[in-house]
Formats: C-alpha cells, sequence, structure tokens
C-alpha cells in the first residue's frame, strides 16, 4: 500500500502543484497524495487540489486564537484520518511545534528558497538580492521547532544574474523547489532518508 503524503498550504500553491503533478506521473512512488490543508480559506491551493481530485480542507489558524496546540492536534487529527504519514509544507506559513512534529517524527519536509542556512525566513530572494551573494538556491530540509532551522536533506544551486530582481530570481528558484521537493518526498516514502543529529545521510 502507497504511504499516505498531507501537504500544508498557506498561499498560491505553486509547490502544490509540483507535488500533484509528481503524483500524476508516478514519481512519488511508493507514496501518494491523500490530503491537502490550508489555515487560510480560499486560497488557489484550494483550487489546484480540487481540479487534481484530491481531498482539501481548511483548518483557519485564527479561529484557536493564541492556542497553537488545538490548531496543531486538528491537523493531526484530519492528517491521521485520511492515513497520512508523511506531511510536506509547501508554502505553509506557521511553525510547527513539538506535538504536531512528534507525530510524524523525521517525516515532515519543508522547501525554503535559499541555501540554508543563510536567508531564513520571510523574502529570502531578496535577502539574497540586498547581501550581494552570486549564487542562492533552494533546500528541502526536516522540519523542527525552529524557524528554517531543520537539518537539510538536498540543495539546489541557483546563479543569480546581475539584471535580477526579486522577480526573477524568485522564478528560477521556485524551478528547482519543485524538482527538489517532490524527489525527496519520493526519497522519504522508500525510507532513503536517516537523520544522524544535524546530519541527513541519503541511503541508497
Amino acid at each position: 500500500m502507497n504511504l499516505g503524503v498531507g501537504v500544508l498550504c498557506s498561499g498560491e500553491g505553486t509547490n502544490l502543484q509540483a507535488i500533484l503533478d509528481a503524483d500524476r506521473r508516478g514519481e512519488l512512488l511508493p507514496a501518494q497524495v491523500r490530503l491537502v490543508l490550508s489555515n487560510v480559506p480560499g486560497v488557489p491551493a484550494l483550487k489546484r487540489a480540487a481540479a487534481a481530485g484530491v481531498p482539501a480542507l481548511v483548518v483557519d489558524h485564527r479561529a484557536y486564537g493564541l492556542d497553537r496546540a488545538a490548531f496543531e492536534d486538528q491537523l493531526v487529527l484530519l492528517l491521521r484520518r485520511h492515513e497520512v504519514s508523511i506531511v510536506a509544507l509547501a508554502g505553509f506559513m506557521r511553525l510547527l511545534g513539538p506535538a504536531f512534529l512528534s507525530a510524524f517524527p523525521d517525516r515532515v519536509l519543508n522547501v525554503h528558497p535559499a541555501l540554508l542556512p543563510a536567508f531564513p525566513g520571510m523574502h529570502a530572494p531578496r535577502q539574497a538580492l540586498s547581501y550581494g551573494v552570486r549564487v542562492t538556491g533552494c533546500t528541502v530540509h526536516l522540519v523542527d521547532e525552529g524557524c528554517d532551522t531543520g537539518p537539510i536533506v538536498l540543495q539546489a544551486a541557483v546563479p543569480v544574474h546581475e539584471n535580477d530582481d526579486d522577480a526573477t530570481l524568485g522564478a528560477r528558484i521556485r524551478a528547482e523547489e519543485h524538482r527538489l521537493l517532490p524527489l525527496c518526498l519520493r526519497l522519504c516514502a522508500q525510507g532513503r532518508i536517516e537523520r544522524q543529529g544535524r546530519r541527513v545521510v541519503i541511503r541508497p
């Protein structure tokens, strides 16, 4: 039986679309997308899921006020109800706590548009341009309780061009994100991602 993937989104859902496309082509096997969750109602990511025939639900974090644990408990409940064992954060703009992470140990993956540990947090391409780096990229990492601080699974480098702005650099980074995140989900489903402290080993 294929392992269930749940995708958490907060917005446009371009990385979700890359995952859905990879799933349709059989490139996630032995995994398949079982559920899309958004913490923001009405975002395009929900329409992408519906178009692919994948269940999509909203758990609005604002309804839980400051009770982050209750919000995360609801996420876990829905993911387990849909037999999800691997979670992808694809533009999910909330930090996750220990209760959620312990429900999916070393099976929560996030993609970030920079070569971590450089430029964590928001607006990473803009940060890279402001700093004047010649090379940036994207990172898929295992999620911990920090902001983009988890152990690195895979990275892809993207050159910074002299005439780049936020939009052009961001577009080239996203193309690499769309390639890297589905690949890492497949590796996770195959049991090939092994965490050794801060280091992640990709087993053959």
